[in-house]
């Protein structure tokens, strides 16, 4: 419309500030390429700490991040973009509705989920 009653974005869908419904392709490229990069670090970290005599370190959180965090390539797609909200329908909602979901891990999933 023109004029006085000019149509607006915030007029046309209410909240101006949306959030993309599913994540774009660049944003699973980089989410991807960060979670390799946490792996090689944890790799790292290990390989660097470990005991000569030993297969752990006296790290018992570089020990926990090594032997229970499952790395990239080993999780599921649903579990890489996706992750678990009690209050979502299917009890899944997608990463980048998270607060910092850049920075924090969605590696790890509920008992039995």
């Amino acid at each position: 419309m023109f004029g006085a009653f000019k149509s607006t974005l915030v007029a046309q869908g209410g909240y101006l500030w949306k959030k993309a419904p599913r994540l774009s392709v660049p944003q699973k490229s980089r989410m991807r390429s960060r979670m390799r990069l946490v792996d090689q670090n944890i790799e790292i970290l290990f390989q660097l700490l470990k005991a000569p005599s030993g297969n752990t370190t006296n790290c018992k959180k570089i020990d926990n991040l090594y032997f229970n965090l499952p790395r990239e390539a080993d999780m599921k797609v649903k579990d890489k973009y996706t992750t678990f909200d009690k209050k979502a329908k299917g009890y899944r909602k997608s990463v980048h509705l998270v607060p910092k979901w850049t920075k924090t891990t969605f590696r790890e999933n509920p008992k039995y989920f």
